[in-house]
């Protein structure tokens, strides 16, 4: 998978006990990457990044995004998806960060090779 190198990939299975995680939102939530909800009396949004969480994983999660932006691959159609839509750098990173991490604990949790949806 671009960006994911032997370095990156040995410090996330280092790091994730996949076992302890039902879904990938768990797995987000543990790493610091999902969306925090917000609520103001009745209404509930889930728009401010989450505070907290692996920093390490977080980190090594976001980084390795930007290799993808500007790619023509499913993970830069969704940076440029999330550009179109006037989103900060920062918060596109991270989005695409939680997309990958929904491949990740895929293939941890089923031990596949990762194949490219074309």
């Amino acid at each position: 998978m671009l960006g994911i190198g032997p370095k990156t990939a040995a410090a996330l299975v280092a790091g994730i006990d996949i076992g302890l995680f039902p879904s990938h939102d768990k797995l987000a939530s543990f790493c610091g990457i999902a969306l925090a909800n917000s609520q103001s009396s009745t209404s509930i949004r889930s728009t401010r990044p989450q505070r907290g969480g692996n920093r390490h994983l977080k980190n090594l999660l976001i980084f390795s995004c930007n290799l993808l932006v500007g790619t023509d691959n499913r993970f830069g159609r969704h940076c440029e998806a999330c550009r179109d839509r006037n989103t900060r750098r920062n918060m596109v990173l991270k989005a695409v960060a939680r997309k990958r991490l929904r491949v990740i604990y895929a293939i941890m949790r089923d031990p596949k090779p990762y194949v490219e949806a074309a």
